[in-house]
């Protein structure tokens, strides 16, 4: 178990490796005892997404398109270079003993990365736990036992193929935590009813995470989930039932929607929006970014000649967080929820639907 106290914004954060299992505590007064007050940021990223793919390799962004993913990175038509070994060990080096885990990703699967090995051994060996998401096209039989001993977890897309069924089903046989990322869209919601109310998803996995559909990159409006969608609600409603919550998940996109159509979960196991406040994006080309679905340029902040420390700290990111304050400005649930300070509309929730806009001043 690693253990990390902010002694900045006074509160204790802990992680197992082994597990994932991580939890943060309220904020603790000078006297050290609690205040029931939860924090409102770190003086470091807990997590840190790092995007080491630039480009997508063997034309993965047919792939996404054939199964209804609209690519938030922009990966039918964007090429950059992937990032160096030499950035990511900088990176890491940085981050060690300040961060518990960095999710691999980008423009890409990071499987593909030709200095895959190395990064995963890297991270590891510095104690900050590698995850990734690939959609399996181009996996490896002979990278698994280097996911098995360096990765926490592999998420596989769900891109409703019989790659995706094959690479999960590889994973798993061969001992590899698995979770599936299912996108979340009006597309995609009468699947993700029946599948989750018969549990029809591989044998074997870890859960389903389920991601949020973002109107950003490649990704359309239409597909956008509303509040007032019947279907919306009967399938948030599924996760009061203990059984399907226990193997499922979410980013916290979700969280606005868990909280207005469900009535039994705890309070503790929901994580509202961590964007610039415990979480950042690093992008291929070194910049420093609240979220990777943020795509203003005034919010990125290159690390070429900054550390992350410095920029995390910056009057930039400062800026990024008072939309966070101002979002939800007057709304009961301020302290547990968020809507997003990036697409606002994404967040399915009863307040903003009521109130018709968002609750800023």
């Amino acid at each position: 178990m690693l253990k990390l106290e902010d002694t900045k914004y006074r509160y204790i954060s802990y992680f197992d490796p082994l597990t994932g299992i991580g939890g943060r505590s309220n904020v603790y007064d000078l006297n050290g005892k609690d205040t029931g007050i939860e924090p409102f940021m770190g003086s470091f990223p807990d997590l840190l997404d790092i995007g080491i793919m630039g480009h997508c390799e063997h034309g993965l962004s047919g792939l996404c398109a054939l199964s209804g993913v609209q690519c938030y990175q922009e990966g039918s038509h964007k090429i950059e270079e992937h990032m160096s070994l030499n950035q990511f060990k900088r990176i890491i080096n940085q981050a060690k003993g300040r961060c518990f885990q960095v999710a691999l990703g980008g423009r890409g699967d990071p499987d593909m990365h030709p200095d895959i090995v190395k990064i995963l051994n890297y991270a590891y060996r510095n104690n900050v736990t590698p995850n990734f998401t690939t959609s399996g096209y181009g996996l490896r039989d002979e990278l698994l036992p280097v996911i098995k001993q360096y990765c926490g977890a592999v998420a596989v897309s769900w891109y409703r193929h019989d790659i995706t069924i094959n690479t999960i089903e590889k994973l798993v046989n061969f001992g590899i935590k698995t979770n599936i990322h299912y996108v979340l869209s009006n597309s995609t919601i009468d699947e993700a009813i029946e599948r989750i109310k018969n549990n029809t998803f591989p044998e074997g996995i870890n859960r389903v995470i389920f991601l949020i559909h973002k109107p950003v990159g490649d990704g359309k409006s239409n597909e956008v989930l509303l509040y007032d969608n019947p279907k919306v609600k009967q399938f948030f409603a599924l996760f009061d039932n203990k059984d399907i919550a226990n193997r499922s998940g979410f980013d916290s996109c979700g969280v606005p929607a868990l909280l207005s159509f469900t009535k039994h979960l705890h309070p503790d196991c929901i994580e509202a929006c961590e964007a610039g406040r415990f979480s950042a994006y690093i992008s291929s080309n070194n910049q420093l970014i609240p979220c990777s679905f943020e795509k203003d340029s005034r919010y990125a902040i290159s690390l070429d000649n900054l550390s992350i420390e410095d920029a995390w700290n910056s009057e930039i990111f400062d800026s990024f967080r008072s939309k966070h304050k101002k979002i939800c400005l007057g709304c009961p649930r301020n302290n547990t929820c968020s809507a997003c300070p990036i697409v606002p509309e994404i967040s399915v929730c009863e307040n903003l639907n009521k109130k018709g806009k968002d609750y800023e001043n």
